[in-house]
This record gives C-alpha cells, structure tokens and sequence, in this order.
C-alpha cells in the first residue's frame, strides 16, 4: 500500500528540482518515490513531461501510454501523447490521442486548441500532396499559400505567448 503523503512530498520535490534545471536528479527522486507507490498518476505524468522536455520522445511516449491505458479518464496524458507524437509527424496518432482526450473531457480547451493545430498541419499536408499530384491547379497552391502563412503567424504568436510571464 502506498503512502500518498510521501508521493505528494516526493512530487513537490521533483517538481522542485525540475524548477532548478535539475531533472536528472528530479527523474531519480521520481524513480525511487514510483517504488513505493508506483499507480501515483502525477509523479508517473511528471515523470513523462521531464522525459519529454529532454528529447526522450520514446520513453515519454511509453510513460503517457502506460498512464492513458490505466486512467483514460485522466485528459492530460492523452494530450501529451498527442503533443510528442505531432512533434514525430505522426499526425494520425496525435488525432486519435487528442480525440481520446476530449472524450475524456469534453471540456479541455487546450486538447480542442491543439486538435485545431492539427487540422492545420493535415490540411498543410492534403494541400501539399494536392498540389503535387496536379501542378497546374492553382486552388490547392493557393490554399497552401495561406496555411502556411497562418501556421507560421501562429507560430510567432505561441513564441511572443511563451516569453510572458504566466503564459502557458
């Protein structure tokens, strides 16, 4: 049986290291905190996040599946999975990710923002691929032209969003 007490404590401490650029040693504390309680969602959610934010896409995409497969009612890991696989260009699995998440939550905004996102980056592709397969067709090129310049103004927008402080 699992302490939660301990598991909070051990997730403030994790939580801590990761706030001083030390997720090694926050990823230890993690591991060893997982032992005595080893169903604790948060620690095993942060667990993935740091594995993320340090380019171990694949560790973190087994962690957020571990946790989605055990809590599907839990929005957040879905919609991290969503985020690492969209990072891959595994657009597919992010849309069946962020679908799972809204089921979860109809609620979420942000799983709704990032599925539109998404629908950005397949219709960039349809466009793509469309103007490929007819190069004398204006209609697909011209969309293309002006997703693009959408994706890129959105872009600009989340980076100015991101040096605010407070802004998620």
């Amino acid at each position: 049986m699992s302490d939660p007490r301990a598991a909070d404590t051990a997730y403030r401490q994790a939580q801590r290291l990761v706030d001083e650029g030390r997720p090694d040693d926050a990823l230890a504390a993690i591991e060893t905190a997982l032992k005595a309680s080893p169903s604790d969602a948060r620690l095993r959610f942060l667990k993935g996040v740091i594995l993320g934010g340090q380019g171990k896409d694949a560790e973190a995409i087994e962690v957020f599946q571990g946790l989605a497969r055990q809590f599907p009612e839990l929005p957040e890991p879905h919609n991290n999975l969503a985020a690492l696989h969209a990072a891959r260009g595994e657009l597919d699995q992010a849309r069946a990710a962020l679908d799972d998440a809204i089921r979860a939550l109809p609620s979420y905004a942000l799983a709704h923002e990032n599925l539109g996102d998404l629908h950005l980056r397949l219709a960039i592709r349809a466009w793509q691929r469309a103007a490929e397969l007819e190069p004398g067709n204006a209609a697909p090129a011209s969309k293309l032209k002006l997703a693009r310049e959408l994706a890129r103004r959105i872009a600009g927008e989340a980076q100015g969003a991101a040096a605010l402080p407070g802004a998620r």
